[in-house]
């Protein structure tokens, strides 16, 4: 199984809620097993940066490839890019509990 987790901040505080929606999308690829847009809580004394994270998994890398190169994901990314600040994302591969 891989979990792929994408972290996101907004140039502007009030885009936070429009990049929500628009990262949402993505949970209509047909790819992933799991898929979740959440707000940072921002409980963290040491970093406050990140606004949103996107967390999903998928079966196996071809899922995640296939995820990747879906039309929405390509158009979620040209609506998003322009309203973010920081993108950090992670593909990390782990045993199927």
């Amino acid at each position: 199984m891989i979990r792929h987790i994408v972290f996101f901040s907004a140039k502007r505080r009030e885009d936070v809620d429009t990049i929500r929606r628009e990262l949402a999308a993505l949970g209509t690829i047909p790819h992933s097993t799991h898929f979740e847009v959440t707000l940072n809580t921002k409980v963290d004394p040491w970093s406050d940066e990140i606004d949103l994270v996107v967390y999903a998994e998928f079966p196996d890398q071809a899922s995640l490839a296939a995820y990747k190169a879906h039309p929405t994901y390509a158009a979620t990314t040209d609506t998003v890019r322009p309203m973010r600040e920081l993108r950090f994302s992670a593909d990390v591969t782990v045993e199927a509990a």
